[in-house]
């Protein structure tokens, strides 16, 4: 059993090294887990840690490996491994010095690290969607207001179908006596409002030279109308005054309350001899759909200003959570570029001092084969992280969230910044041309406008299924900017419907049909139009003009 034989039972990979740095024994876990170790120098590349470092030449400055070797004492570090499968581990490295041996085990602590990351984003996800639930909330307690006065209006509306379609109280009771005498095949039908106590006086009736005419009835009858019950009797007069028929006839009296109180009562007289006790069931539900007509009726004129003003709000209401969903849009995506710039600044920075740092050891090296190999490479980085720091820079200019008030742009150079940030949409399918006229600065403002050009865009860009062309003109005329964005795509089916909010093209969880409806809002908060020409399996063909002072 050799000397560093004891390792092999560790859960840890192990490497021991001598005094000349050479490793003289590797563990079982050490060999699975950097199977590609092939040198020292060359593992010692992969890792990779956090360092508060001054910019310096040195290399080892930034290599755990390194500093663990001419450490005086125990060394100890968290460390980044980067597999040649561009895969990454996280390690707790501790480096002892045993005599001539330097003993360095890894620890794989990547599951806590990956736990750790995923826990942040959790919490933020979580915080994320408490917001969204607070938004919810109000937008459910403005959707109940809405709905419940939507109810009342529906209610008003039933009660007028059913009632003739008529909002006047006349026609609505003599289209009620009609349908009622009809029913029951009466000879006589009608409606007696209430005067005083248990007294009625008629309102409308068949025969005119009633009406006015003050009626009562007997206690059994009263008993009947208090309890809003439906009285059903043979008898020989309609009501106490009345001159008595010739023959029994069979009367009903409906009373017509709105909630408690007692509006009056429909009389009917009938030859019929059946039993009517069936049929009377039917006059409950009429009696509170008469009750609530003349209600409604008396103020129709009151309700029909309401409507107006509530038809006003509701416009109002739409567009002003067109707005908070837009703003609300921008916002969470300015807040999510600023951390994404951030994110992504670091990483590249270090990148940007390894590279510059590798520029300079390129000179110290002797072979001009690798030299100049590696120069390539070096260049390439170079230019790979002037692009990343364009497409950052792209981006903040995109969600200029601060820009509150109009200011002049470059459309042109607007409208290239959009197509810089789709270029992903376009590369290597679609065809831009640009149809560029000479644009004075434009009074506007940029952000709202740029969200505007990438929102057709991409629809334009979607709408090309294989490969295309997107053309765009712009040109100024009679002090307005207009603005051309033509695709050869295929077309849209419903070009009325497409600025609507939630009307989509696409599939579900692909576009939510906010877009455009959001752009026409910002075109005319800019005094200006938005329309479009289409045609199937040909393009679409949007036409922006905005009037400049």
């Amino acid at each position: 059993m050799g000397k560093f034989d004891l390792f092999n039972k560790f859960n840890s990979a192990v490497i021991v090294l001598n005094e000349n740095n050479e490793a003289v024994f590797k563990n079982n876990v050490f060999k699975r887990v950097f199977s590609d170790y092939k040198t020292l120098e060359k593992f010692s590349h992969k890792l990779n840690y956090n360092v508060c470092a001054l910019v310096s030449n040195d290399v080892t400055v930034h290599s755990p490996i390194a500093q663990a070797l001419i450490s005086p004492q125990d060394f100890s570090a968290h460390v980044t491994y980067q597999t040649s499968n561009n895969d990454y581990f996280y390690y707790d490295m501790n480096a002892t010095k045993k005599g001539k041996y330097n003993i360095i085990v890894f620890t794989d602590v990547t599951a806590k690290v990956n736990l750790d990351n995923l826990t942040a984003k959790n919490q933020n996800y979580k915080k994320k969607i408490s917001l969204l639930e607070e938004d919810n909330k109000n937008m459910s307690k403005i959707k109940l207001q809405a709905q419940s006065q939507a109810m009342k209006l529906l209610l008003l509306n039933n009660i007028s179908n059913i009632i003739r379609e008529s909002i006047d109280t006349s026609a609505i009771l003599n289209s009620a006596l009609e349908e009622l005498a009809q029913m029951f095949g009466a000879f006589r039908a009608y409606y007696a409002a209430k005067a005083d106590n248990l007294t009625f006086k008629i309102q409308e009736s068949f025969n005119k030279d009633e009406i006015n005419t003050v009626l009562s009835f007997d206690k059994e009858v009263n008993a009947f109308i208090k309890n809003g019950k439906v009285s059903c009797l043979m008898c020989m007069k309609e009501y106490k005054e009345a001159k008595p028929f010739k023959e029994l006839v069979q009367r009903i009296v409906l009373p017509i309350y709105h909630l408690s109180n007692l509006l009056g009562v429909i009389v009917l007289s009938t030859k019929q001899k059946t039993r009517l006790d069936d049929t009377l069931e039917v006059l409950d539900g009429v009696s509170s759909q008469l009750g609530n007509a003349i209600i409604q009726s008396e103020l129709y004129k009151k309700n029909a200003e309401m409507v107006k003003d509530l038809t006003k709000a509701l416009a109002e209401l739409k567009d002003t959570q067109l707005k908070l969903i837009n703003s609300e849009k921008m916002a969470s995506l300015g807040q999510l570029v600023a951390g994404v710039a951030h994110e992504i600044n670091t990483p590249v920075a270090s990148i940007k001092s390894n590279n510059e740092i590798t520029k300079k050891l390129i000179t110290k090296i002797d072979d001009t084969q690798t030299k100049d190999l590696l120069k390539e490479i070096n260049e390439i980085d170079t230019e790979a992280i002037e692009r990343i720091n364009r497409l950052v820079i792209s981006l903040r200019k995109f969600v200029r969230l601060d820009e509150a008030e109009l200011q002049e742009a470059d459309i042109n150079k607007e409208i290239d910044l959009t197509l810089d940030l789709i270029r992903h949409e376009t590369k290597n399918r679609i065809n831009i041309i640009k149809n560029y006229s000479k644009l004075p600065p434009i009074k506007c403002y940029p952000n709202m406008l740029n969200q505007v050009f990438m929102n057709i865009l991409v629809n334009a860009a979607h709408a090309i299924k294989e490969k295309g062309t997107i053309t765009i003109d712009t040109k100024y005329k009679n002090n307005n900017l207009v603005v051309k964005i033509k695709d050869t795509g295929c077309g849209i089916k419903e070009p009325d419907k497409i600025f609507f909010a939630g009307y989509t093209t696409k599939s579900s969880g692909v576009g939510t049909g906010l877009g455009l409806a959001i752009s026409q809002k910002i075109i005319e908060k800019h005094n200006g139009k938005i329309n479009v020409k289409t045609k199937l399996n040909e393009g679409s063909e949007f036409c922006i003009t905005i009037p400049s002072e």
